[in-house]
């Protein structure tokens, strides 16, 4: 494999790594109503489980209310039971129309569960940039006991992905401390 390509696998990796970051801090729930929450939980559609997003209109009227307005009237109560059995931790009232979420401000302490889970987040994220790193060292090193690679190409190849892998670290702590404020925030 050429050292280009190690390089550029290896990107995406820590690419892949960092949007799953994102994803994961778009459900972790603040004080604000953010439709994002609601994208892990799945209702039995006919048979199918299906996001809520697909299956009806959500809308945020208000900062700490989100209002889920299904497109087939029937999937009410499913819609509402999902929600209750998921770890939103948020009581859903359904007026027979339309099924309404209040995120009330979490406590001090409900903060900072939020904030450890967030920080849990980052590590696995730090966890798997570093393992897309040791994995590109083993494939330059593999190279280079091939005789495919000179060893200063190497050494050059492992500086670069060291910088990369700093890059990606310094990133996810940038993430995560701006999480931080967004969750503590009161």
């Amino acid at each position: 494999m050429a050292v280009d390509d190690i390089l550029l696998h290896t990107e995406e990796r820590m690419e892949k790594a960092l949007n799953a970051l994102h994803d994961n801090f778009a459900s972790v729930r603040t004080g604000r109503a953010n439709a994002m929450v609601l994208d892990r939980i799945r209702v039995d559609y006919y048979g199918v489980p299906t996001p809520i997003n697909q299956m009806a209109g959500i809308k945020t009227p208000e900062a700490q209310l989100l209002v889920i307005e299904p497109w087939d009237k029937t999937m009410l109560k499913a819609i509402e039971r999902a929600i209750m059995e998921s770890d939103l931790g948020v009581t859903p009232s359904n007026d027979g129309s339309v099924i309404r979420l209040p995120f009330p401000s979490p406590t001090e302490e409900r903060r900072r569960e939020l904030v450890k889970q967030c920080k849990n987040f980052a590590e696995e994220t730090r966890v798997a940039i570093r393992n897309a790193r040791r994995e590109a060292n083993s494939a330059i090193e593999k190279a280079e006991k091939d005789d495919s690679l000179p060893e200063d190409e190497a050494r050059r190849a492992e500086n670069e992905i060291q910088k990369m892998t700093d890059k990606y670290i310094e990133d996810v702590d940038a993430i995560f401390k701006k999480k931080e404020a967004e969750v503590m925030e009161v």
